[in-house]
């Protein structure tokens, strides 16, 4: 009974032949699944301050595109999601397993639900600092009012220039043949089929590629959504068509931990 106590507590790395049994288990599952994707890697394990299993994965030659070394993305947090749901079966104790690109990732929090209530109750609070331009607005002299409409319209103009992400449409680059290609087929069978379909884990320069190569193709619109690395190429169809039922997939999602 004594040797399961550590198991028991989310702060303290397993031990002994548990701990050996789930590095055996990942490195299994690691290597079959890096093995299938054509991007083998070289794990670095190491038991993290937060109880998790820590993994480094060092790709050899080269880590699969969209992935950076020492930076979070979606091909590392889909496969380290993929991992956790294999390793962990329904009411079986869980030691979560964290994936980094080249180097250790740094220990997620888990969520706490004071901390959560106490961020929402702090947010109406700094809502009333839109009030010093209104007082600024409000101790200049009036405008004619023929002139009311002219004086307002470069204040709406100016909106958009708030957005941190960059215009791809306004990005310069080369063409490539063979993503030409392939996203024009996509964009055509979206707009045939009526179907929703994304592309993530792109650089600037490949969305602006995508957005220049898809013109000219009707029946969809496409165009970048989303912010920082979740920023994504939509193909959004101009009839979509419903999916069958029996086609659409359980939601599941990491339980305890931010996405």
């Amino acid at each position: 009974m004594s040797e399961q106590v550590p198991q028991q507590t989310p702060s303290t790395p397993a031990s002994g032949a548990s701990s050996e049994e789930l590095r055996g288990r990942v490195e299994k599952l690691l290597g079959d699944i890096l093995g299938l994707m054509g991007f083998p890697a070289r794990l670095d394990m190491k038991d993290a301050a937060d109880g998790s299993l820590s993994v480094a994965l060092h790709f050899e030659p080269a880590p699969p595109p969209g992935v950076e070394v020492g930076r979070r993305s979606q091909v590392v947090d889909s496969l380290q999601f993929l991992l956790n749901k294999m390793l962990h079966r329904p009411g079986a104790e869980r030691r979560w397993v964290m994936l980094g690109a080249g180097v250790h990732p740094e220990p997620r929090q888990r969520r706490e639900p004071q901390q959560a209530a106490a961020a929402q109750g702090a947010a109406p609070a700094a809502a009333p600092a839109p009030s010093a331009p209104r007082a600024a607005a409000a101790a200049a002299p009036a405008p004619a009012k023929g002139g009311q409409r002219g004086a307002q319209a470069p204040a709406a103009k100016a909106a958009p220039a708030s957005k941190g992400e960059a215009d791809e449409r306004s990005v310069t680059v080369e063409e490539d043949a063979a993503l030409t290609a392939a996203v024009r087929q996509l964009a055509e069978k979206s707009g045939g089929l009526g179907r929703f379909y994304a592309i993530a884990a792109m650089k600037l320069e490949d969305r602006a590629r995508v957005l220049t190569s898809v013109e000219g193709v009707g029946g969809v619109k496409v165009s970048a959504e989303g912010e920082g690395r979740n920023r994504r190429v939509v193909f959004t169809p101009d009839k979509p068509a419903p999916l069958p039922k029996r086609s659409m997939l359980p939601d599941d999602d990491e339980d305890d931990f931010d996405a």
